[in-house]
């Protein structure tokens, strides 16, 4: 799986390895005592990190260089740019990335430092403390969620899980949710259907959101519900017409043809739900618990919004995987791992940690900062009634390291139209899935090794 120990790594042979969807890039970098570190205490190290515009604001950048004493000096966040800076022999100290996604791949490319002995030496994450999230970056060679561990999450959500408009819910007399029951997919789509409102053609009112963070890994999480998974064992090939698989994608697909949300064939104005459900034009949102952050700052809206567990499938498993789990990675072949380190060290467990996880931005990814999410008001308590009790749904559900989860999410779309729009059957569209995809992944094993 890994390159020759001490190969190595061309330009060509890591474009090679990433020409699986990497021309895209990845999802947006969303959401206790301070402890000492047994790290660097900083001296004017300057540490280069790679990410987005909104990953690190310009405050956060002095506050280091006050709180750390190490420069951090931004890069903006692009994957070819990344390859060129890695394969030229000077990557960033420190990259973004997409846990439940990303560190397979870059793991499987051997590029990845392995945290393990910086988490060891540690005074502020302490491995015990660790959500089991934070799993989502480990790979052992094959598997997802077990071995060393390449990155960490910032925050996270439970991302199956929905937000609701009682007030809208209201206005269509549709029945709220259970608080800590789930209702089945099949229910969550036909309250859509009735929540959703239309005027002269137009759709005023999404009934429902369900489009995950990005299609393909939405997809193995709803297979998963379904009893199955969406991979082959050695996640060298999808099948998406084993019973499991297709009952997923017809859900979805029934969804898009549904018109009652956001999709590929119907997309929202604003791109994503936050500002859709903040205009009440949304009556749910499977946003999971990181939307509160937004929700927490609109006081008319609070009150009205609540958090409901993730759907499950008549017959099927109970799980409520995380999506994303967003955070940082250190290249193996990084100049200032000491200096990188202490970023890292303050960034996942000291201030910005701590003001990130009160603002509801996300779950902490250490368990010793879940007394700081917000629970002051009593929507506050009733949102995290709902979110501790789905905590023990939460699973790592195993992504492949042959391809980007944007290489995948491209093909969907160029196929799934026909299907949304009724003009192939969903068990055409599983066909041509399965051909275009495993195209995608069997050149991506070749290139692994």
């Amino acid at each position: 799986m890994h390159p020759r120990a001490g190969a190595s790594l061309s330009r060509r042979r890591f474009l090679a390895l990433s020409a699986a969807g990497a021309a895209t890039g990845a999802a947006t970098l969303s959401g206790c005592a301070m402890q000492v570190s047994s790290g660097v205490s900083g001296g004017g190290e300057t540490v280069t990190l790679m990410a987005k515009p909104d990953d690190l604001s310009p405050e956060l950048v002095r506050q280091a260089q006050k709180d750390i004493g190490v420069k951090i000096v931004t890069v903006r966040y692009d994957i070819t740019k990344l390859i060129g800076m890695m394969t030229n022999g000077a990557p960033p100290d420190l990259v973004r990335g997409v846990g439940a996604t990303d560190a397979p791949y870059f793991a499987a490319r051997d590029v990845m430092e392995d945290l393990d002995p910086y988490f060891a030496g540690s005074g502020v994450l302490e491995v015990d403390d660790l959500d089991p999230v934070n799993d989502l970056w480990r790979f052992d060679g094959r598997t997802q969620g077990k071995g060393p561990r390449y990155g960490m999450a910032k925050d996270f959500s439970q991302d199956s899980m929905f937000w609701y408009n009682t007030a809208l819910f209201d206005e269509a007399d549709v029945d709220y949710p259970p608080e800590t029951e789930p209702v089945t997919f099949e229910e969550w789509l036909e309250n859509a259907e009735r929540l959703t409102r239309r005027k002269n053609g137009q759709t005023t009112v999404f009934g429902g959101s369900y489009n995950g963070v990005l299609t393909p890994n939405l997809l193995a999480s709803l297979t998963v519900a379904a009893g199955g998974s969406l991979f082959t064992d050695d996640f060298s090939r999808v099948d998406f017409t084993t019973p499991e698989a297709r009952k997923a994608l017809n859900w979805y697909i029934e969804y898009g043809r549904a018109r009652v949300g956001p999709s590929i064939v119907q997309p929202d104005p604003n791109a994503w739900d936050g500002p859709t459900f903040q205009a009440n034009r949304m009556a749910m949102s499977n946003s999971g618990y990181w939307l509160g952050g937004l929700i927490n700052s609109d006081k008319k809206l609070a009150p009205h919004a609540r958090l409901a567990p993730a759907p499950v499938f008549e017959g099927g498993r109970r799980v409520s995987p995380c999506q994303a789990g967003t955070g940082l990675w250190m290249p193996k072949k990084a100049k200032n791992k000491d200096a990188a380190w202490r970023v890292f060290e303050w960034f996942f467990g000291e201030g910005p940690a701590k003001a990130r996880a009160a603002g509801g931005w996300g779950i902490p990814t250490l368990k010793s900062l879940r007394p700081l999410m917000p629970a002051q008001e009593d929507y506050q308590k009733r949102v995290l009634k709902v979110q501790n009790a789905e905590l023990k749904h939460f699973s790592v559900i195993a992504y492949t390291p042959y391809a980007t989860a944007d290489s995948l999410y491209a093909l969907f779309n160029q196929e799934a139209p026909a299907a949304m729009n009724g003009r192939i059957s969903v068990d055409a569209l599983a066909g041509r899935l399965n051909s275009v995809m495993n195209e995608q992944l069997k050149r991506g094993k070749e290139q692994v090794g």
